[in-house]
């Protein structure tokens, strides 16, 4: 495309935005104005993989009880998760707390301006280290989510998925592009860059992408062959491993609920490593019986001790779970690694989403995270 065309799409782009912007918690006015790199940092690592309306219901509370890097550095973990809850994926706050750290320990407290230097933070990647100069620092750097990428590939007529190394290769090159046709003012590359990911979220959208309102549609080649819904091209979902989780609400004379907490493992951390839940018992291959679970747990003996109250489906980015909720008074001698806690004092706690509903009774049906 001619220097000329890329200018006037930029231009094109940049007057829908400024008309359409959405009213966010993170966002700040005017629009292109520069943000608190912090703020960026902590709404963009919640936003990964993450509807906006979710982070939006709890970025203000987040930010209200770690206001600063170095207050989030100097926090708990199990704090950082309790505030987490709901938005699941949590090693994305291990990370982020770990960039807070590193942070106050190395930079004093204050973020490197440049994306290449940002980039070497834990749990920033290229997206988020483009995201956080460009809006912060108004470096002139692209900020490519997948909302980004799928506008690139329909721009180009490009039918790739978005995972595919030469439709990211594509999408970056292509948003460098946007960027150098861009003015050459201090907000710009800001502006750009919240267009581009305003557009793949409001109007160039996975499915039936809203092509008649598309301030791009004069310059897009997937609408003028047709193949806007085909674009980015759909890639085989991997299998769910099956996963079979046996949750017993467990009860002490008092009405107090047991809680246990799961190992925070190293590495990726596993699954909900970390945060609390209700004694559970996991199997690979089949649901546990009524006697594993007795067995495990250390719970009594006898044909009335455990009492079914659910079943329900969950889904996770790799496992199908299937929970089995059931009730149980407290053994004579609990585990060492129990505690029990009234519901007001659970809440607080880091839980997934499936405990949220098996500890506080919140939500029915089959959920994701």
């Amino acid at each position: 495309m001619a220097q000329h065309d890329e200018k006037q799409l930029v231009q094109a782009l940049l007057r829908w935005f400024r008309a359409s912007a959405r009213d966010l918690p993170w966002r700040t006015l005017p629009l292109g104005s520069a943000r608190d790199p912090y703020r960026v940092l902590v709404s963009e690592i919640m936003l990964q993989q993450t509807q906006a309306s979710r982070v939006s219901a709890r970025f203000g509370n987040f930010m209200r009880r770690f206001p600063t890097v170095r207050e989030l550095a100097a926090s708990e973990e199990t704090d950082v998760l309790a505030l987490w809850s709901g938005l699941g994926y949590y090693r994305r706050a291990r990370l982020l707390r770990d960039a807070a750290c590193v942070l106050a320990r190395e930079h004093a407290g204050a973020f490197p301006t440049r994306a290449a230097d940002l980039a070497a933070l834990p749990g920033v990647g290229r997206y988020t280290a483009g995201a956080v100069a460009s809006l912060a620092f108004h470096e002139r750097t692209p900020a490519v989510d997948a909302n980004v990428a799928r506008v690139m590939l329909r721009l180009e007529g490009r039918e790739l998925p978005v995972s595919d190394p030469a439709a990211s290769t594509l999408a970056w090159t292509r948003a460098e592009a946007l960027h150098r046709a861009a003015p050459r003012t201090r907000p710009a590359p800001a502006l750009l860059n919240e267009a581009l990911i305003e557009l793949g979220a409001l109007i160039c959208t996975p499915r039936a992408p809203r092509c008649g309102s598309c301030p791009l549609a004069g310059w897009c080649r997937a609408r003028e062959r047709g193949l806007a819904d085909c674009i980015p091209a759909r890639k085989p979902k991997a299998l769910r491993k099956p996963l079979y989780l046996a949750a017993v609400i467990v009860s002490d004379p008092a009405g107090r609920l047991a809680v246990t907490r799961r190992p925070a493992a190293p590495g990726t951390g596993g699954l909900w490593a970390g945060l609390h839940e209700a004694p559970t018992v996991e199997r690979p291959d089949r649901p546990a019986t009524a006697a594993e679970i007795r067995l495990a747990l250390g719970l009594a003996r006898g044909p009335r001790t455990l009492r079914r109250v659910e079943s329900f489906p969950f889904l996770t980015t790799h496992r199908a779970c299937t929970f089995d909720v059931y009730a149980a008074a407290a053994p004579a001698a609990p585990p060492p690694d129990w505690i029990f806690l009234d519901r007001a004092s659970i809440a607080e706690l880091g839980l997934s989403t499936p405990q949220r509903r098996i500890l506080l009774g919140r939500g029915k049906g089959a959920a994701e995270e």
